[in-house]
């Protein structure tokens, strides 16, 4: 680790000026808080958080959308836990509405509520929340239940793609990222072929890494040899699970359930094709129907002054946001970053500022 913490300080300083990494993963948005990654960063060096948790980045109108099928009585919501207190426009969430009622089930896989589904009458509509590295579960339940004929299985697909949006921050003048720390999971499905098009866009170094401190390091050890001497090139380390092709298998489901839409995003408003709409013979299990003239949310933030898009974006820091630690906290969350175990507000409010005390600093 010594060695690794020296060869950054080494690098930063023959690079001689303020550098800027993003790392666009949740996973590696806790890991560097829980790790202390900053504590080990010399000061030229700085580290932000980007979009890579999923439940933050789902818009508020989807948030609303989300409620308001809860608000349907003959029908069961299945989501995956984070999303059950992202509060909706009028304050209400998930948690909120089953605990007035509504039937809202948390589950752990879609084989779950396919299980439910074949073993009970009611109509069940599964939030399809995440990147491509979920999405695959999404289209294997889709498959599932046309195999199978069901007709009391619904999706809503807010699934995201990380991509598009890694382009969004690039054309972004008043971030001047210099470089990313692309997410591990997302690119075990992808493949570093994803990213290629995104090098001839904007240049800029990019870098795969897996989920731990060293690992992390390692990616900004890249980018700043990358930057010092002036060639900036896409790289994993994270070699034993992330490749040129990536998982063939997976591509090939979402190609076949999936197709590219428009979708918005949280901070950073409607993004083209950065979303994964069901598509075909898919699409009857569009849940979305089932609202008929039902009245959404106008998808506001819930509550003035949070500044979660702001956070996403890398814009601002958590403890720049007023309602950091007063309004907002973990057991009463005012946005999705605070909500999220992956979000940048709840590992800041969890950790501290991320320092940690490794005894060596680059």
């Amino acid at each position: 680790m010594e060695r690794l913490v020296s060869r950054v300080g080494e690098l930063a300083r023959s690079l001689g000026r303020r550098v800027k990494v993003m790392e666009v993963c949740g996973t590696h948005t806790v890991a560097a808080f829980r790790g202390g990654l900053r504590g080990l960063l010399p000061d030229g060096v700085e580290l932000i958080s980007g979009p890579g948790c999923p439940v933050c980045v789902t818009a508020q109108e989807e948030v609303d959308l989300s409620i308001a099928f809860s608000r349907l009585g003959d029908l069961v919501v299945c989501t995956y836990g984070d999303m059950l207190k992202v509060p909706g426009s009028g304050g209400i969430s998930l948690a909120l509405a089953r605990a007035r009622g509504a039937d809202v089930r948390v589950v752990g896989s879609t084989e779950e509520v396919l299980r439910m589904a074949l073993r009970e009458g009611k109509r069940f509509v599964f939030l399809g929340v995440g990147f491509e590295t979920t999405a695959p579960a999404t289209a294997w339940l889709a498959k599932e239940a046309l195999k199978l004929g069901l007709s009391n299985l619904f999706i809503c697909s807010l699934h995201k793609r990380v991509v598009p949006a890694l382009e969004a921050l690039l054309a972004d003048p008043d971030l001047a990222i210099d470089g990313f720390i692309l997410p591990g999971h997302v690119s075990v499905v992808l493949g570093l072929k994803a990213y290629r098009r995104l090098m001839e866009i904007k240049p800029v170094p990019m870098c795969v890494a897996g989920f731990d401190v060293p690992q992390m390091l390692s990616a900004i050890a890249v980018i700043l040899r990358d930057l010092v001497r002036g060639s900036p090139s896409l790289s994993s380390v994270y070699r034993r699970a992330v490749g040129e092709e990536g998982n063939g298998l997976a591509q090939a489901l979402l190609e076949e359930v999936f197709e590219p839409c428009d979708a918005p995003w949280r901070g950073f408003g409607r993004l083209p094709l950065s979303g994964l709409c069901l598509k075909g013979p898919y699409e009857r299990l569009r849940a979305e129907p089932l609202l008929g003239d039902a009245v959404l949310g106008a998808g506001e933030e819930p509550m003035e002054g949070c500044l979660c898009g702001e956070v996403l974006k890398g814009k601002v820091r958590p403890t720049d946001c007023p309602l950091f630690g007063r309004a907002c906290h973990p057991s009463s969350p005012v946005g999705p970053c605070m909500v999220s175990s992956e979000g940048s507000c709840a590992a800041h409010y969890r950790f501290g500022d991320g320092m940690g005390r490794w005894g060596v600093r680059a």
